[in-house]
């Protein structure tokens, strides 16, 4: 039998010293893990500024607090301590917070109170007259860039909530009676004391909007679901595209910053969709197929010149068997000619031109009756050839991306349709009615036209962004009413957007012309809308129009490509006071962003992500804070 030999004395102690190296390993990554977990415990408890924060919120005029919520949400459910969201209209600074090592950025003089730096109407001077080109967008050059702080006029107020906003909202926010006495007659707007109320008038709709969209009902169904999406071309302070709310229609309504002062303004202002827009010579910023419903009432577009270049323009947004809505001159030139003050001769020669173009378009008059001619858009091209024989211009578009739309200059050519195997079929896929849509496999995943998204992705992206909303109410007062316009800066598929649907408000969704896909033909598909935008140019609407930003992943995007810095003092620009951010990133970015944001007078924390601590993306909540400009520099 073999004889066993005990170890000896050395091998013995390079066993016991693997045994405490061992150990001590163990209790160091125990240690670890530990405070790990306790240092991501903590960054979850958002505490309270101290009494000598460098903000000091005071007292409200008891006349202010008209139309505001009581409620003061928390700022992260696991702690007592709030970010404040509530209202309160008069804010102190002093600079007594330590941690102020940056300069902040100083105040704007009042006069850039209403600074759009790409509509800026000194700049548009040197552009020519021609097609409205000087209208158009201009932005600032290097040289022309500010870096101060857009001030809100003295005495703003929070808008009224939703749906009073419709009807009425408060003169100190946008200080401007022109409107109320241009437009008096056609009850555009009115002045009553501090407010403005808005009652719904329109100068080809008297008897108001309400009463002009019912008209409009009583000749096709605005009713059913089938039609969702609208433009409203020309569109004064948005009445059509306010009432049409109500039927469930979102229109995207624009008109250039021109004579009649702030009209854009006064329809964000109201809580309508807009935009600051023009039809020059470069197309507007949205997608083929985007409108069911494009709407034009006196909005004195030369539909007949240019060989039809609007009318085709309208044409390459408008859906397959969409709707094109016009009143006005020369629509029933036969009642009105001697109120326009034009021959008869001269209207109905112009009416036989834009109805040249209609037919040269393939589409098809539906019904004229009163003031109102309504055409359709054919559901396919397929008769479209034979027309086209008769009608040699516009020719069809030739290679070329009819989702092009940024800085793409409108070409007088017909946009073929996507092709269909019969006549009923409609060209690009048939959409569900509305509401079913939001929530439907858009055509364009379905058939496999954007890069990397199919059909398992959206369902999940769905979901993802239902989880999102829900950790973001934990936070934020979204189903109160508190936010009306909401942008989504980086909207992707439109997923914010479709878990809001269920409140009150409406999201502009923008889609970066430099990201890796262009998801917006697919958004307008959902029933939303949106439009293309380059952060690094400003964005087209004035400043304060907008109630809650979010931004998923922008500055990712971005921080290559120019300043950040510049990306948010746009977004201050655009922000009304005591209106929220919600920015996603990774840490570095947002550890950034957050002290960007100190130096612009926003109160920020950044939190852990949805799913916990561990992923290393983390979500940056922000609010504005109440300042205004000082009262004596309206003098």
């Amino acid at each position: 039998m073999a004889k066993e030999y005990p170890a000896s004395p050395k091998a013995q102690q390079l066993q016991e010293s693997k045994k405490q190296r061992l150990t001590y390993i163990l209790v160091v990554s125990a240690l670890c893990i530990a405070f790990y977990v306790l240092g991501a415990w903590q960054n979850t408890t958002l505490p309270k500024p101290a009494a000598s924060s460098a903000i000091t919120k005071v007292g409200c005029d008891p006349a202010a607090a008209v139309g505001q919520s009581s409620a003061v949400p928390s700022f992260g459910s696991a702690s007592q301590d709030s970010l404040d969201f509530e209202a309160h209209h008069q804010l102190s600074l002093d600079d007594t917070d330590g941690e102020a090592a940056v300069q902040p950025f100083p105040a704007c003089p009042l006069n850039f109170s209403e600074y759009t730096p790409c509509e800026d109407r000194t700049r548009g001077r040197r552009f020519e007259r021609a097609m409205l080109v000087y209208r158009e967008r201009h932005c600032p050059g290097k040289d022309e860039e500010i870096r101060c702080l857009i001030p809100a006029p003295p005495k703003y107020r929070t808008p009224f909530k939703w749906p009073q906003s419709r009807d009425y909202a408060w003169f100190n926010n946008i200080p401007h009676k022109e409107l109320s006495i241009e437009k008096a007659v056609q009850n555009w707007i009115q002045v009553e004391g501090e407010r403005f109320r808005f009652p719904g008038g329109g100068t080809m709709f008297p008897r108001g909007a309400d009463a002009y969209i019912d008209d409009i009902g009583k000749l096709i169904s605005l009713t059913d679901g089938k039609i969702r999406t609208a433009i409203d071309t020309g569109c004064g302070v948005a009445s059509w595209g306010a009432y049409l709310l109500k039927r469930n229609i979102l229109a995207m309504s624009f008109a250039p910053r021109d004579t009649h002062e702030a009209q854009v303004q006064f329809a964000l202002e109201r809580g309508v969709p807009a935009i600051i827009g023009v039809m020059g010579k470069q197309r507007l910023p949205y997608p083929s197929r985007s409108f069911d419903m494009a709407h034009c009432s006196r909005c004195l577009i030369p539909w007949h010149e240019f060989d039809g270049l609007y009318l085709a323009e309208v044409d390459r947004i408008l859906r397959p068997g969409g709707y094109w809505i016009h009143s006005g001159p020369p629509i029933n030139w036969k009642t009105h000619y001697k109120g326009w003050e034009r021959t008869k001769e001269d209207l109905k020669e112009e009416q036989d031109k834009i109805e040249d173009v209609a037919r040269s378009l393939c589409w098809k008059k539906v019904v004229e009756k009163g003031d109102l001619s309504i055409w359709q858009k054919p559901k396919n091209h397929l008769e479209c050839a034979n027309i086209k024989k008769k009608y040699k211009t516009p020719h069809i578009c030739k290679s070329d991306n009819p989702d092009a739309a940024w800085y793409k200059k409108m070409e007088a050519c017909v946009t073929p349709l996507p092709e269909v195997s019969n006549q009923g079929e409609i060209a690009g896929g048939a959409l569900e009615k509305w509401p079913e849509r939001a929530f439907t496999v858009p055509p364009r995943v379905k058939r496999g036209m954007i890069p990397g998204i199919d059909v398992k992705k959206f369902e999940e992206d769905k979901k993802l962004w239902e989880k999102r909303v829900a950790y973001y109410k934990r936070t934020i007062p979204i189903a109160d009413g508190r936010y009306r316009n909401v942008m989504d800066m980086n909207a992707n598929l439109g997923g914010f957007a479709a878990s809001l649907v269920k409140y009150p408000v409406w999201v502009m969704n923008v889609v970066p012309v430099n990201s890796d896909r262009d998801t917006l033909g697919a958004i307008y598909e959902r029933g939303f809308i949106g439009t293309y935008q380059d952060w690094c140019e400003a964005f087209s609407t004035y400043p304060r129009t907008y109630d809650l930003l979010h931004a998923d992943n922008l500055f990712s995007i971005y921080q290559d490509r120019c300043d950040i810095t510049n990306i948010l003092l746009e977004m201050d620009r655009i922000l009304r006071p005591e209106g929220t951010a919600i920015i996603r990133d990774t840490v570095d970015v947002l550890t950034k962003v957050k002290a960007i944001a100190k130096r612009m007078r926003w109160e920020s924390r950044i939190m852990d992500h949805e799913d916990g601590p561990f992923n290393p993306e983390k979500v940056l909540m922000a609010v504005k804070t109440y300042w205004t400009a000082d009262e004596s520099e309206q003098h």
